[in-house]
């Protein structure tokens, strides 16, 4: 580790919690639920958290896997863009959630000697795509959307705007030459429009991806993509700083033989969805599940 690490990471955090909080995204979703491990001489990985809910999920998840293994964790809630920086730079250890062959490959074709993305997926039926409600009968491909410019506002209602994903979206306007504007906000943010549009049945259209637990609240429907900008299966990757692996050999392990299906990863996504309902910390919902799950946990980690 790198002794002006935490001084430039708690930098990086600071000016993105600024713009997260321009986008009006409040959601506090590190957990401080834990012992305190003041004065602990256990090591620390530093890991990027983004706001999105699987994101959530599973990088609770890890805190609770390797601080049961004596580490501890400290999350830095980062947008992607910083995150990639902070990789590159040695100021963050990880990166949980890195999806290619295409939402993320802008960063992997600017970092790919800089950062070590690894080539062992964690998740591997991905998909991502342009959303609307399937009352919105009318409008199946992306190739519909200018017909149907003026219901929508000629506005794509969007997420953070550093993700790989925004960027795909904007490529994809240019490609399909659609007449639209794309909003950036936050995941949250972007999820509340879209359940007050399906609430008052009026139209929305938004970038989203599966995993995702909205698509067993909401009836949805992804447009088709003839040109394929979204790609077709995405595959879930992870990254760390170079040099993680030295430092952290049996942690570098553990993440590569990590493997996630559609079940294990639901199944996560409500534990920590229901103990947020419950007004508990996301964290609570992560401990539950590996306890639950300690099976699949020790084929990762022995």
């Amino acid at each position: 580790m790198f002794n002006h690490k935490g001084i430039k990471v708690l930098l990086l955090a600071i000016i993105s919690a600024l713009v997260l909080s321009a986008c009006g995204d409040t959601e506090d979703t590190s957990s401080d639920s834990n012992e305190s491990n003041e004065g602990s001489d256990k090591p620390t990985i530093d890991m990027g958290q983004i706001s999105w809910a699987e994101n959530i999920a599973v990088t609770n998840m890890w805190k609770v896997i390797l601080e049961e293994q004596g580490y501890d964790v400290e999350f830095h809630l980062l947008e992607m863009g910083t995150q990639m920086e902070a990789l590159a730079n040695d100021e963050l250890d990880i990166n949980v959630e890195i999806w290619l062959p295409v939402q993320d490959a802008e960063y992997v074709q600017q970092y790919e000697d800089k950062i070590n993305f690894s080539e062992e997926t964690w998740y591997d039926n991905a998909k991502v795509g342009l959303v609307v409600p399937s009352f919105m009968e009318e409008i199946n491909s992306i190739e519909d959307l200018n017909d149907h410019k003026e219901e929508l506002d000629g506005q794509i209602t969007g997420f953070d705007p550093g993700a790989g994903t925004m960027l795909v979206v904007q490529d994809v306007i240019e490609e399909y030459d659609l007449d639209y504007e794309l909003l950036p906000s936050s995941e949250p943010a972007m999820l509340e429009e879209l359940e007050k549009a399906i609430d008052k049945e009026e139209p929305i259209i938004v970038p989203l991806w599966n995993p995702h637990r909205v698509f067993s609240s909401m009836d949805l429907k992804y447009l088709e993509d003839p040109q394929k900008m979204f790609g077709e299966v995405e595959k879930i990757h992870h990254a760390t700083r170079l040099g993680f692996s030295d430092d952290y050999p049996e942690v570098s392990e553990w993440v590569k033989n990590w493997k996630m299906g559609d079940e294990a990863i639901g199944d996560l996504m409500s534990y920590v969805k229901e103990a947020e309902d419950e007004g508990k910390e996301a964290i609570d919902g992560a401990e539950k599940w590996v306890e639950d799950n300690q099976d699949l946990v020790d084929e990762w980690i022995q």
